[in-house]
Parts: C-alpha cells; sequence; structure tokens
C-alpha cells in the first residue's frame, strides 16, 4: 500500500513536468485539443527557435544573467557559510551567541519584503540600477546558510578531531581546509542547491531593479506572458528551458545532495 501511494504521489508530482515539456513541442492549435496530447510532438526544435529570436523577453539574456547570478550567488553563500558555521561551531570567541542569535533574527524577518523600499534607494544612491551587481550583492549572504553550516560542523566534525590538527600545528585555516570542509561537503551540495534554485527562481527583486532589456530568465517569462499571452506553445517552451538548467544541477550534484540529506537525518 505505501508503494501504491508513493508511486501516485511521484505520478502526480511529475505530470505538471512532463506535460509541459510535451507543450513545448507541439502548435498551438495541438495544445488546445481535447483531450490534450500526451505524446511528444514534431516542433521542439521551431518552437525554441521562437522562443530565442522573440524580441520582447530578451529569453538568451535573461538565461546568462540568471546562470551569471546564481553561480554568483551560490559560490559565496556556501564559502561565507562554512567559514561562519566553522567559526561558530568549532572557534570560541566572544560574543559568538550573540551574534549566531543575530542570525537567527534575520531568519524571523522577512527583511527582503520589508527593506525592498530602502535597498531600492541604495541601488539608486550607488547607480545600480539596471546592473547585474543590483540583484548579486544582496544576496551574497545568507541567515540560513550560516545557521545550516553551523549546525551541520557541530554535528559532523567532533572537537577532538580539532584539537588534534592543533596538537600537530595544524593552523586554524588549514584545520578549516583539511579537517572542516572535506566533513562539510554533503551539507555544502545541499545548501548550494537550495541557494541556486531559490536565486534562479527569484523574481521580485530583479523586476524592480533590473531593466527589461536586461533581464533574468524569470522576468523574461513575464515579459514573455505580457507579450504573448494567448501563445501557450511559447509560455510552455520558455517555463520548461528555464527549469531545464536546474534539472541538470540536480544531475551532477544528485548523489551528494541525497547523501547530505539522508547524512542529515541520521544525525538529527
Amino acid at each position: 500500500m505505501t508503494k501504491v501511494v508513493l508511486a501516485l504521489a511521484l505520478v502526480l508530482s511529475a505530470f505538471p513536468i512532463y506535460y509541459m515539456f510535451i507543450m513545448a513541442t507541439r502548435t498551438n492549435e495541438e495544445a488546445i485539443d481535447v483531450p490534450p496530447p500526451l505524446l511528444p510532438g514534431g516542433h521542439l526544435g521551431e518552437n525554441v527557435a521562437r522562443l530565442l529570436s522573440t524580441e520582447d523577453a530578451y529569453f538568451v539574456t535573461g538565461l546568462v544573467n540568471s546562470a551569471i547570478v546564481s553561480v554568483t550567488v551560490t559560490v559565496s553563500v556556501v564559502l561565507i557559510s562554512t567559514l561562519a558555521g566553522f567559526a561558530f561551531a568549532k572557534l570560541r570567541f566572544r560574543g559568538s551567541k550573540i551574534l549566531l542569535g543575530l542570525i537567527l533574527l534575520t531568519m524571523m524577518v522577512p527583511l527582503q519584503q520589508m527593506g525592498v523600499v530602502p535597498l531600492y534607494e541604495l541601488m539608486v544612491t550607488l547607480g545600480w540600477t539596471g546592473q547585474l551587481k543590483a540583484v548579486i550583492l544582496p544576496f551574497l549572504v545568507n541567515g540560513f546558510g550560516v545557521f545550516m553550516m553551523t549546525q551541520y560542523a557541530t554535528q559532523a566534525v567532533p572537537d577532538e578531531l580539532v584539537e588534534a590538527a592543533r596538537v600537530d600545528g595544524a593552523s586554524t585555516m588549514r584545520i578549516y581546509t583539511s579537517v572542516i570542509l572535506p566533513a562539510l561537503r554533503p551539507g555544502m551540495a545541499v545548501l548550494a542547491l537550495l541557494v541556486f534554485m531559490q536565486t534562479w527562481n527569484e523574481f521580485m527583486w530583479p523586476l524592480i531593479v533590473l531593466n527589461p532589456d536586461n533581464p533574468v530568465v524569470q522576468t523574461s517569462i513575464a515579459a514573455l506572458n505580457q507579450a504573448h499571452g494567448t501563445d501557450y506553445v511559447m509560455l510552455f517552451t520558455g517555463t520548461a528551458a528555464s527549469v531545464l538548467p536546474l534539472f541538470i544541477v540536480f544531475i551532477m550534484f544528485g548523489r551528494q545532495i541525497v547523501g547530505g540529506l539522508m547524512e542529515g537525518a541520521v544525525k538529527a
């Protein structure tokens, strides 16, 4: 019975994604057929060509910009979070508990929504509106990432191992690179996936701070919807193209991600 329920849940979860890719291979006339087609058509290349050549959405620019922003933010968040997590979990310094409490406080308050006006004013003052650094800089540090890596380092790295490295003469940075990073690798993979997905799917802030001719992929899809609201195939093709990088990332790092999740579940 459990397997049947899980199989049903899998089908219900995967079918919308499958149907989206099916519609990306069809024409608009076929998309509104009743019953709807459930098998791939032969128009994928034509639909992709139309999508990439449309002048309303700058879709190629959106894909490139999203890749730049997502990779930069992910690398920064993972690096800073592992450094901070190591410091909070294994180093003793005055005020560490207060600082960690402040980080937890940032997770409880929706700073992005509450701070959008002063943040936009800051971008205007710096002259960064319409530029990618306006959507990169505010997200280079993530409170959730720091907290997650702190908890992971506390559980994954015994204090005795750090002390043994110190006795052997290892510096703090050597302990970080040789002891902490290998132990945190599964957790880093999970954090990287979560941050990459969140940044790739970000819509509100890029819509506010970027120009229509320099979008990210989510604002490109919004522009497609405004300009081609009745062109369902165009919308399905754009949406399918926007989620394809997420599939690639998950396939590339799926083993580390699942391992990190399972290891965290066992330790919890």
